[in-house]
């Protein structure tokens, strides 16, 4: 994987549990790591929902491989470039080269 496409830094944070103010468990997010990566957007759509349209956009990311990151899964989300990205599948690149990461988000920032 070259170093020169890897352009971008993402956070990619993954659900963890812990007691509210009442003792209640709640989900929250934590950082899991810190990397630089490659953007491709791949597709983007827009649909009427509930009297309003969305938009959505799908990316690809790609990042090195290493142990920290070779888990992530749908069950976590990225953080680039003020959106929230969920995760909707992962694939090894290579051999421990790379991980691609396939995610969406909504288009229109909040």
């Amino acid at each position: 994987m070259r170093a020169s496409g890897l352009d971008r830094r993402i956070v990619i944070q993954r659900a963890t549990t812990a007691p509210d103010a009442m003792n209640e468990p709640i989900q929250t997010w934590s950082k899991l790591a810190s990397v630089l990566a490659a953007k491709e957007d791949i597709r983007d759509s827009e649909r009427y929902s509930a009297g309003a349209v969305v938009a959505k956009i799908t990316t690809r990311f790609r990042i090195r491989w290493s142990t920290t990151v070779a888990d992530v899964s749908p069950t976590d989300r990225i953080l680039f470039d003020g959106r929230v990205f969920d995760i909707v599948g992962t694939k090894e690149i290579g051999r421990r080269e790379g991980v691609e990461i396939t995610a969406s988000a909504r288009a229109e920032r909040v």
